[in-house]
């Protein structure tokens, strides 16, 4: 979900940490979607040497994919093979969670991997040797065991995975293939086909047995790469611009397997500690306790990120896995059960057994519509919060006297606070006629709304960012005097400084879970 103020967030990103070329050719890549090298060359009217070097900068940093496809000619040339490159936007913002993905990894595996990791979101993309000899450059006692086992250790917790092909070619569509529409009795509704950049993904992605595999013949993985990005029989691959295109652009240089952050991973955790937190402060700590075991049992199985239900899991399962969890093991059947009730689970009851499932979207979505409810109290008062409110929990179109009404609002009151939220984009207006009589209808558009306030999420990132800049910048000569000499009014700025910061940076983290909230999760 790329917004305007997502995009120029994005390049800021960008800019600050691999400079102002590298931002316009991502910025370009944003804003007009995937496209070829010439393309952004024309765009961004940077030479062709700077976007090479850019897109090659941006690629090891896992920000754009490029992938093949085939080009019709014109009337008597031959098809060719072109080079396209496709943002990914993801993976630009996951950048501001370094430090809670950090947090995690060096939580649960302790400092050796954190280091191995560090290395990892710094570079974008390292082999095991690249990852070895940097250890022996930074440690004071480096042993190339313990680095193995480290990264082998990050791998068994999948935080690392191997890195997608570098340019994966996507054959034309066949016309043999079936059509999308799905037919039988049981499933009358059309699949939505995969767009390109979908299907570019998908190709550019190591098998899934392969994904966290440390033991593989290097050269083998070169064969694998060169035979999904050969062309199809009877198809001519032109050699002029391409060949330069891909000797420069190929990071992976088709000697070792590299290695990248998996993102994924981090923020399925992120969404279950997210839902689990929800839980806890709007039902009590045991239902918390009964998710958090459903969740830990389910981890294996989740082939989703944005999971919508949990796998059904039996009672006794997830009894066993509540008492090991802290202030379960005070916890019976008949609790479990209240708990899972109260989560609003499916059951299925088999014999004497039962199996439930949780709507992990629903709990999503009523945190989703709490964070709005939250930023309607502060921005606009009680009032308008109970009259969103009420829109949000009848979910349908409602007059503005039945409004008024339900929510104890004075009719002038409502009718100005219901304009304010509609003139803002929280709200949708209808105007109804009847006779010579005009209504007017309000509801919530959830999808229009969620954009809406994601957008404006991320400029206020942007904006804290750029504020936390210029604190730095301001405090710069305060740093630049030795501790000793920080006393007096020196003291009071310094002291003032780290304040400042502390507040900046509470307040962007908070912002950024939201954003998380709205957009990953």
């Amino acid at each position: 979900m790329v917004t305007p103020h997502g995009i120029q967030l994005a390049a800021y990103l960008i800019s600050s940490s691999y400079g102002d070329l590298c931002s316009k050719v991502c910025e370009c890549l944003l804003r007009r979607g995937t496209l070829t090298l010439a393309h952004v060359i024309r765009y961004t009217e940077l030479t062709r040497e700077n976007v090479i070097n850019c897109l090659r900068v941006l690629i090891h940093q896992n920000c754009v994919q490029a992938f093949a496809i085939q080009q019709e000619g014109a009337y008597g040339v031959a098809p060719r093979i072109v080079t396209q490159y496709m943002p990914l936007f993801d993976n630009i913002i996951h950048k501001l969670r370094a430090p809670k993905f950090m947090q995690i990894v060096s939580e649960e595996l302790g400092n050796d991997c954190l280091e191995i990791f560090q290395a990892l979101i710094q570079h974008g993309r390292l082999s095991i040797n690249q990852i070895i000899d940097r250890n022996k450059q930074t440690a004071d006692s480096s042993n190339v065991d313990v680095v193995r086992e480290s990264f082998n250790k990050l791998l068994n917790s999948r935080f690392v995975e191997r890195c997608p092909a570098p340019e994966p070619f996507l054959p034309p569509p066949s016309e043999d293939e079936p059509t999308t529409k799905k037919r039988g009795a049981k499933s009358k509704i059309a699949e939505v086909p995969k767009t390109t950049e979908q299907l570019a993904l998908s190709a550019a992605a190591p098998m899934e047995s392969m994904r966290f595999l440390m033991e593989m013949d290097d050269h083998s993985e070169e064969r694998i790469e060169e035979s999904s990005n050969s062309t199809t029989p009877g198809v001519k691959r032109k050699r002029d611009d391409l060949t330069s295109e891909e000797d420069m652009l190929d990071v992976n240089e088709k000697k070792e397997v590299l290695w990248r952050v998996n993102f994924e991973e981090f923020v399925r955790r992120l969404r279950h500690k997210a839902c689990i937190s929800y839980v806890k402060s709007r039902i009590n700590d045991e239902a918390g306790i009964v998710l958090s075991a459903v969740l830990e049992l389910n981890k294996f199985s989740e082939t989703r990120q944005k999971a919508e239900n949990s796998g059904y899991l039996s009672i006794n399962a997830i009894y066993d896995e509540v008492i090991k969890k802290d202030g379960g093991l005070g916890m019976d059947f008949e609790r479990v059960r209240l708990s899972l009730e109260q989560l609003g689970c499916q059951t299925i009851e088999n014999g004497i057994d039962e199996s439930y499932s949780i709507d992990l979207k629903g709990i999503i979505e009523m945190a989703q519509n709490e964070e709005v409810e939250s930023v309607i109290m502060k921005r606009y008062g009680r009032e308008a919060y109970r009259i969103f409110r009420l829109l949000s929990k009848t979910g349908r179109v409602l007059e503005t006297d039945k409004i008024s009404d339900t929510a104890f609002v004075e009719k002038n009151d409502t009718l100005k606070i219901l304009f304010k939220l509609w003139k803002d984009n929280y709200l949708h207006m209808e105007k109804v006629g009847v006779g010579k009589l005009t209504f007017l209808m309000w509801r919530i558009n959830k999808e229009p709304l969620s954009v809406h306030v994601l957008d404006e999420m991320y400029h206020a990132v942007l904006n804290l960012r750029l504020r936390i800049t210029h604190e730095q910048d301001q405090g710069k000569e305060i740093l630049s005097f030795p501790r000793e000499k920080l006393v007096g009014e020196l003291g009071k700025k310094y002291k003032l400084l780290g304040k400042v910061r502390v507040i900046l940076e509470s307040s962007l983290m908070n912002l950024d879970e939201a954003i998380m909230l709205f957009h990953d999760f």
